[in-house]
C-alpha cells in the first residue's frame, strides 16, 4: 500500500498575542522568500509602498521584524474600495479569496461595534499600507510555505485602554471582542494591546483549530517581533511553528450555510453542487423539507472552510431563488484517511484507508470501483468485495 504525503501543518504559538506584522515576521523568519513576498506586494499596485524587513533579537531569541512606511498620504478606505483594490492586482485569485475574505471580517467586526452598514465602515488604521501588506503577506506566506492547516494556541487579551483613529478605546479592542467570539482566549495583567484587530481577523479567518501543539514533525520555526516592549519583560514575539504530522486535512472548524427553497427546480442541483465544489466546498446537501402552507420544499446545506464561506455564499444567491442565508461555525471530528492502492485481480485500485478508533480499515471508492465494474462487466459489489478483502490482507 502506498500513502500519500503527509500534511503541511502550521501553529501560531501567540504566547504574547498576535498582530498582523507579527504573523507576518514570523512567516518571514521560517523561510518564506523576501524576494518573492516584495515581488508579491508590487501587484497591488500601491503607490510608494517601503517595507523594511529587519533581523533582530528580542531577548536573546532571533527573530524578524517588519515595517511598512510609505511616503504617500494615507486613504481612509471603505470595505468596497478594499476589496475592488484586491480584485483588480494581479495578485493570485486564491490570494484575493482569502485576503477579501479577512477585510470582510474586519468590516463585519467594525460595523457591529460602530452600529453602521458593513459598506459605511471607514477602516481609518485598517484601511493603511501597513495593514494591506500584513493581510496579503500572511496570505501568501502561508501559500508559498505550503501551510495547508493552521492552528492556533489560546489568545492572550490585555486590558486597559489603546489609543485610536476614535479616541481611547478599551482593551480588548471593541472590534476584536467582535472577531474572537467562539474563539479560546484569556486575560493577562499587563495594561497593553496584545491582540490588534488585524492579527484577530487573521486568526479568526485563516484558523483551521484552536488548542496545544498538535502531532507533527517540526520542519522549521519562525519568531516574528512585535512593535512594543511588554510591561511584564516576556518577550513580545510571535512563533511559528511548522511541520509535517499525520492530521486529517479538512477544516475542524467550518462554517455552515443554509438556505430552505420553496420555488426553486431541483434540477439545479447538480450544476450549483459542481459550482460550489469548484470553489472549495467541503460538502452540499438537498433535503426534503415540508414548509409553510403545506408546501413541499428543500433545505440547502453547504459546509465550508473559514476563508471561502463569501464567494460560497454568492454562488447560492445567484444560481438558486433563496433571497436569504442562515450560517454558523461549527467543529467537528474527522478521521485520519490516506489515499492507498491496493492489488486486486484486476489490478492496482485506489481506496481509502480510514484510521478508526479500533484501527485501520480501508473503504472502496464508488469512482474507482465503478472504473473497474464497467470496464470487466462486472457487478460492483463484487468489485467493493475485492477491494475490501484486499486492504484486509494488506494492512
Amino acid at each position: 500500500m502506498t500513502s500519500t504525503a503527509s500534511l503541511r501543518i502550521g501553529y501560531a504559538d501567540c504566547f504574547s498575542g498576535v498582530s498582523g506584522d507579527m504573523l507576518l515576521g514570523a512567516l518571514l523568519h521560517a523561510g518564506l522568500d523576501r524576494q518573492l513576498l516584495a515581488e508579491e506586494l508590487v501587484k497591488l499596485h500601491l503607490p510608494g509602498l517601503d517595507m523594511q524587513i529587519t533581523d533582530k533579537t528580542v531577548q536573546s531569541i532571533g527573530c524578524v521584524q517588519v515595517k511598512v512606511n510609505s511616503d504617500c498620504r494615507q486613504e481612509l478606505r471603505t470595505l468596497p474600495a478594499i476589496l475592488a483594490l484586491l480584485a483588480g492586482s494581479a495578485l493570485d485569485e486564491p490570494v484575493i479569496t482569502r485576503a477579501s475574505a479577512v477585510f470582510r471580517a474586519l468590516a463585519m467586526a467594525e460595523a457591529k461595534v460602530h452600529d453602521i452598514a458593513v459598506e459605511q465602515v471607514h477602516f481609518h488604521e485598517v484601511g493603511a499600507l501597513d495593514t494591506l501588506v500584513d493581510v496579503v503577506g500572511v496570505v501568501f506566506g502561508l501559500q508559498q510555505l505550503g501551510i495547508r492547516r493552521l492552528v492556533s494556541s489560546p489568545l492572550p487579551t490585555g486590558h486597559g485602554f489603546v489609543e485610536c483613529a476614535h479616541g481611547l478605546l478599551p482593551l480588548p479592542a471593541p472590534a476584536v471582542c467582535e472577531l474572537l467570539q467562539g474563539i479560546p482566549t484569556y486575560g493577562v495583567d499587563l495594561r497593553q494591546e496584545l491582540v490588534t484587530p488585524t492579527g484577530a481577523a487573521l486568526i479568526a479567518t485563516l484558523t483551521d483549530s484552536f488548542g496545544p501543539l498538535p502531532p507533527l514533525t517540526i520542519t522549521a520555526t519562525g519568531y516574528g517581533s512585535g512593535s512594543h516592549v511588554l510591561g511584564n519583560s516576556q518577550p513580545n514575539l510571535l512563533r511559528l511553528i511548522i511541520g509535517n504530522g499525520l492530521e486529517v486535512e479538512e477544516s475542524q472548524v467550518v462554517e455552515v450555510i443554509e438556505t430552505n427553497l420553496d420555488d426553486w427546480s431541483p434540477e439545479g442541483f447538480p450544476h450549483l453542487t459542481e459550482l460550489l465544489f469548484a470553489r472549495g466546498a467541503i460538502d452540499v446537501t438537498l433535503t426534503p423539507v415540508h414548509m409553510k402552507k403545506g408546501r413541499p420544499g428543500f433545505t440547502l446545506q453547504v459546509i465550508s472552510p473559514l476563508a471561502l464561506a463569501h464567494p460560497l455564499k454568492e454562488i447560492i444567491l445567484t444560481h438558486t431563488t433563496a433571497i436569504g442565508l442562515r450560517f454558523r461555525r461549527e467543529e467537528r471530528q474527522t478521521l485520519l484517511r490516506q489515499i492507498v492502492t491496493v492489488a486486486t485481480k484486476w489490478g492496482e485500485v485506489k481506496a481509502k484507508k480510514v484510521q478508526t478508533p479500533v484501527g485501520w480499515v480501508v473503504h472502496p471508492e464508488y469512482e474507482e470501483c465503478r472504473k473497474v465494474a464497467l470496464h470487466h462487466g462486472l457487478p460492483l459489489s463484487d468489485v467493493y468485495n475485492e477491494v475490501r478483502c484486499a486492504g484486509i490482507v494488506a494492512r
